[in-house]
């Protein structure tokens, strides 16, 4: 027998993180392609069931706000009239996701009918998986595709018309493993239109390439598409630290304990803006002033990108979610580092004289505020120190006891 190798503590730590990285790996690939098969089997039943559905007429132009409707009562998340406009869109423009074994066996598990109907489009096919009718062009192999890019890429690709520009995106992404965020920039920066023009494309390509941001290859839970798809709370996907879920817990409480007409309404409330989702920390209706107040936390000094996304959140507010009879909304911010603590309103528009002096007269004033976040973070401090004093003394009494043995 050869000599065993020893395993010291050192080797047993590599070895659990690299076990770790790549199982969390196969996790995310895991998970993301079956978010995107979902997405893409969801499209593909509202397209057939628009082309063939027997009772199709009756709803007509209403499909998917009743199909939302229904399925949103159903309790399945992300079934937004948006969003199946999105799945629906996403069938259109990768057709080819057919081919997988995935898409057929699953097809056929959701409706015999529709894979009936799927199988016999399939035999239009040639060998290579592209269509007779459609025109030679280079593609990405389809299992490379949803194996490489999570359906968040797709959301981003789908929005190119140009099926050549889409395949060099596509392309270009897998080769670089890009994040969603550098996709974007990518596109934005007119990559495309500047390789075409580019003499030295090797060159353009290789400087597009140092430098972006990849992805990360464990699961991103924060990515909205797959937090609705596990199930995920707002709450339990934003991931906050210690401190600010802490925190937030506090200034809710603080907030209603003032008496002032604060109803809670919700924490970390996800809203969609443009195709951006967005999370506001706190949101509360004021009964006395009837609006809705929305409190944003940074842990750091504060900004003017903090005001601009608190801005940003009340003038979403004031277009969505005002009624008759409700006055324009209210933005708290409340930025702290350490010893340093700001606190800020906006006023979004507020240009009412009258209605200014009844908010800064119900809402808490900005020396309330200043002092519940400094005495907040002195106390938090104070704890920190506490436990690591009691580390401390354990520490050194374990010490001493293997001394003494």
């Amino acid at each position: 027998m050869g000599k065993r190798q020893m395993l010291n503590f050192g080797a047993l730590v590599n070895a659990i993180r690299q076990m770790h990285d790549h199982l969390s790996a196969q996790a995310s690939k895991a998970v993301n392609i079956s978010v995107t098969i979902r997405n893409w089997l969801i499209g593909c039943y509202i397209r057939e069931y628009e082309q063939n559905g027997t009772d199709r007429a009756r709803y007509g132009e209403t499909l998917l706000a009743a199909l939302s409707e229904r399925l949103t009562r159903a309790g399945i998340d992300g079934m937004a009239a948006r969003s199946l406009r999105l799945y629906r869109q996403f069938y259109v423009s990768y057709p080819q996701i057919w081919q997988t074994p995935s898409a057929k066996s699953i097809a056929k598990l959701g409706s015999e009918e529709i894979w009936q109907s799927l199988s016999a489009k399939s035999s239009t096919e040639q060998p290579g998986g592209t269509m007779r009718t459609s025109p030679a062009k280079v593609e990405v192999p389809v299992d490379r595709l949803i194996g490489s890019l999570s359906f968040s890429h797709f959301v981003e690709l789908i929005g190119i018309e140009d099926p050549v520009s889409r395949t060099f995106y596509e392309i270009e992404c897998i080769r670089g493993n890009w994040s969603v965020r550098e996709l974007k920039r990518q596109i934005g920066s007119l990559y495309y239109e500047r390789s075409g023009l580019s003499k030295n494309k090797a060159k353009l390509a290789k400087m597009a390439q140092n430098g972006a941001e990849q992805a990360e290859p464990r699961l991103t839970v924060r990515d909205p598409y797959v937090f609705e798809f596990l199930g995920l709370k707002p709450k339990e996907v934003m991931g906050e630290s210690h401190l600010e879920g802490a925190l937030l817990d506090k200034l809710q409480d603080f907030l209603l304990e003032l008496g002032h007409g604060f109803c809670f309404e919700a924490r970390q409330k996800r809203i969609l803006i443009g195709d951006t989702h967005g999370f506001v920390d706190l949101v509360f209706y004021h009964r006395v002033l009837k609006c809705h107040v929305l409190v944003e936390l940074k842990m750091e000094a504060f900004t003017h990108e903090s005001v601009g996304q608190l801005n940003t959140y009340v003038s979403w507010y004031k277009k969505n979610m005002m009624t008759e009879g409700d006055n324009p909304p209210v933005g708290i911010l409340l930025c702290t580092k350490r010893d340093h603590a700001l606190v800020e309103y906006a006023l979004a528009g507020m240009d009412n004289q009258l209605f200014v002096s009844k908010y800064q007269l119900e809402l808490p004033k900005k020396e309330e505020m200043l002092q519940f976040i400094e005495d907040q973070m002195k106390e938090f401090g104070e704890d920190v120190r506490q436990r690591r004093k009691r580390s401390a003394v354990a520490l050194s009494a374990r010490t001493i006891r293997k001394k003494g043995r």
